[in-house]
């Protein structure tokens, strides 16, 4: 890949990808532009920030007239694309999308049909609409840069930053120990995509100016697999001494009980109702890697996850020990240990209130 600085923009740059987007780029030797609200966090060093409010077409233009070999972007609400487009498309090399599975019309199977798209000029924020948003966002980027433009599509982005704890609920429920609940079928595919993967891909990819739409994803294994994998790493850090304990409970239980699937409060990381989602966890990654996309181990992950987090470790979705103990012994027969409520409260690992949110 080529190791000449380049001028780069990341739109964002203050939290999780974006982030690690800018990080990325600056260790690399970029000359990195963070622009942001500035907001939703600091940008990391080595950047030179620019205040921008994506709000209203005014709130851009402290970056008209300046040129970038490469820009990042981030955005899901359409009305934010195109007016950064207006200002920058014409003096911008290449663009690079991020965009979502979530995109995609059908969950319940493997399929490459897309969502419709909201209006190019709508607002609306809002989870419900994130999929056919970032369509229509996909579609501006294209509609302006042509040849110039990458759009990846990931799936659940995790490590070190990740907000959701869709995957560090499991290692730090493992290191607490005891009996654990797992969720459905230990068959059920799962897939991720590593955050550093992620961005050293997209600037790799920037290097060599690829261009076209792919799935940003690793490959599938069964949930079971999955969190074998999240043992034999946090036994190989020693945070743990030995196999964790785990039971298997059926999907109509967990539904009865309201276990909240995906992610969010008194939620099971990873968990997706079957067989409404039984295509959510097969998207191919193969395109992806014969495009450059280099992939970590599971156990490579988890490790980046945990030295990061062990410190002052913070579930801010994932279920309380409350709840999972009743549903165990709603599996087993059993009354719950009137003890978790004062685990609960004392646990080094609280788990706050969280609304759902899309992949």
């Amino acid at each position: 890949m080529s190791t000449q600085p380049k001028r780069v923009l990341v739109l964002g740059g203050t939290a999780y990808l974006s982030r690690t987007i800018a990080r990325t780029a600056v260790e690399r030797g970029h000359r990195v532009t963070v622009a942001a609200r500035g907001t939703s966090g600091e940008p990391p060093e080595g950047v030179e920030f620019v205040k921008i409010d994506r709000s209203s077409p005014e709130g851009v233009e402290a970056l008209r007239g300046r040129e970038f070999d490469a820009v990042f972007d981030v955005a899901r609400i359409p009305a934010h694309v195109g007016p950064v487009l207006d200002v920058l498309a014409e003096s911008t090399g290449y663009w690079s999308f991020i965009s979502s599975i979530s995109v995609y019309a059908k969950n319940d199977v493997v399929s490459d049909e897309l969502h419709e798209p909201t209006a190019p000029d709508s607002t609306d924020p809002s989870g419900k609409v994130y999929g056919v948003s970032k369509v229509a966002c996909e579609n501006l980027v294209r509609e302006r840069l042509g040849d110039r433009a990458l759009v990846t599509r990931p799936g659940l982005i995790v490590g070190p930053g990740d907000t959701s704890d869709r995957l560090g609920y499991w290692p730090l429920r493992f290191s607490e120990g005891g009996e654990i609940l797992a969720p459905g079928a230990k068959d059920r595919p799962v897939q991720w995509i590593d955050v550093q993967d992620y961005a050293n891909w997209l600037l790799d990819a920037a290097d060599a100016k690829l261009t076209g739409t792919f799935d940003a994803i690793g490959d599938h294994v069964g949930m079971g697999a999955f969190l074998d994998g999240i043992a034999e790493a946090l036994l190989e850090e020693g945070v743990i001494d030995e196999l964790p304990r785990l039971t298997w409970v059926s999907q109509e239980l967990l539904l009865e009980h309201k276990v909240a699937p995906w992610t969010g409060h008194e939620s099971i990381g990873f968990w997706v109702v079957s067989p409404d989602y039984d295509g959510h966890g097969c998207r191919p990654a193969g395109p992806a890697v014969a495009a450059g996309l280099r992939l970590s181990s599971l156990q490579e992950t988890v490790k980046r996850w945990w030295r990061a987090n062990a410190a002052s470790p913070m579930l801010r979705a994932g279920l309380s020990r409350v709840r999972e103990g009743e549903v165990l012994a709603a599996w087993h027969g059993t009354e719950p240990d009137p003890e978790l409520a004062r685990y609960d409260r004392e646990r080094a690992f609280k788990v706050p209130p969280a609304t759902a949110s899309p992949a």
